[in-house]
This record gives C-alpha cells, structure tokens and sequence, in this order.
C-alpha cells in the first residue's frame, strides 16, 4: 500500500509539476462555469416564467441538465490525462527504472490510477463553491447531488483505467490521446448506433449515468461501473508484466 501512495502522489506531483494540472483544472472550471451560468440564467427563466404554480424543483431542472453537459468535459479532458501516464514514461526510459525496482505490476497500476483520480478529485473541488450557492439562496435535495458526484466519478475512474491501458500500449502520447479519445466516443455514442438494442444500450457508458443524476443507485450500473474499471485495471497490468519481461 505504501509503494501504491507513493506512486499516486508522484503521478498527482508531476501533473503538477508542469503546465498540464493547472491548465486541465483551469479549463474544467472554464468550461464548468459556462455550462452554471448558461444553465443558471434559464433556470431563472423559466421560474420566472411558471411562479406560482408550485415549488421548483432546484435538482430537476438546474443540477441534473448541469451535469449532464459537464459529462462532456469528460470526453476531451480525460485523454489528456491518461495519454502520459505510461507513453511518457517510456519515451523518457524512466519505465525501465519503475520496472526494476521492488514494486509490483498492481502497485503501479493502482499508483498511476489513484494518481489520474486525484486530479479529477482536484477538478470536482472547483464545483463545490457553486454548489454551495445552491444550498445558499435555494433549498436543493442533497442527496441526488451526492449520487450524482458518485456516477461522475465511476464514469471518470472508467474512462481512467481504459486510458491507463491504451497509453501503456504506446510510446507516444498523441497516439495514446488520440486512440483514448475515439474508445470514449464508442462508449458515448454506442446507444446511439444501436437503438432499441439493449446490448447496445447496456455497454454505453452514459446511460448508467441517467439514474445516478436522479438520486438512484441502481445495482446494475455499480455492476457496470466496477467491471469497465476492473476489465481497464487488468489489461494494464498484463501489459505492465509484458513490458516487464520484454525488458
């Protein structure tokens, strides 16, 4: 576990370290902040519009159409965060010397991931403040807003571990952005290709989202969830060991 810490915060240090953790957190909260007060200003709007005919429900129609286009900051921002993880360090041959000392393929994986988490973690802090405002001036049921902070970030930690393992397949971080960025869209848009077909349905990564945005935790999308994060985690450590005896 301790080997596992100290890559996680190597990993959160070296985001850090360079321009990319401040500019993947900055532009989060750009983008963030567009969609709060886009969403802000309809959302008066419209209660403007409908007073008097009942309470409006905050969580309906604001938190949950906020989220729901926050999830798009996902699909550009994520592979900018995987693609170096393993690709940089091979073209650096820094993954000769992680892979000779005494630490296990499943502590470098589980180090490199918790690592990517705690930036995303970083990013989420920046929401809380305008969440705040929320509780500050309205009166918002808290715990669709916790679920929904629970889907976003099962979503993320799948998109992580499936970017973890495609940048562990290549040197080259445009490639690893690239290719990390095309698997996502799959997953988005799958539902999409296939309507009315519940396989289809089933693998699109945003559909498990709808519930959590409710206030529901359904089994079947923890079920989904996990397995995506898993399934990812694993075919990085078979390809770790693979680099391991190539070396």
């Amino acid at each position: 576990m301790s080997n596992t810490l100290a890559i996680a915060r190597k990993e959160l240090r070296s985001y850090f370290a360079s321009p990319i953790g401040f500019v993947m957190v900055g532009l989060f909260a750009l983008v963030y902040g567009y969609f709060y007060a886009s969403i802000m200003q309809f959302f008066f709007q419209g209660a403007q519009q409908f007073m008097g005919q009942g309470p409006t429900d905050v969580n309906e129609q604001f938190i949950r159409p906020l989220f729901s286009n926050v999830q798009v900051i996902l699909l550009f921002i994520l592979p900018l965060i995987t693609m170096r993880t393993y690709a940089e360090e091979k073209r650096s041959g820094t993954m000769e010397l992680l892979l000779t000392s005494p630490i296990t393929d499943m502590e470098i994986v589980a180090g490199k991931f918790l690592g990517a988490m705690g930036l995303i973690l970083a990013m989420l802090a920046v929401t809380l403040p305008h969440i705040a405002v929320l509780f500050a001036f309205g009166h918002p049921e808290w715990k669709p807003i916790v679920t929904t902070y629970l889907g976003f970030l099962l979503m993320s930690a799948c998109f992580v571990a499936v970017g973890l393992f495609i940048s562990s397949i290549t040197r080259n971080q445009i490639i690893a952005g690239t290719a990390t960025f095309v698997v996502f869209l799959m997953l988005w848009v799958v539902d999409w290709m296939g309507e009315g077909k519940p396989l289809l349905e089933y693998l699109s990564i945003t559909r498990h989202f709808d519930d959590f945005a409710r206030g529901v935790i359904d089994t079947k999308h923890l079920v989904y969830y996990l397995s995506v994060i898993v399934f990812g985690l694993v075919l990085t450590m078979r390809s770790v060991e693979t680099e391991r005896w190539r070396g």
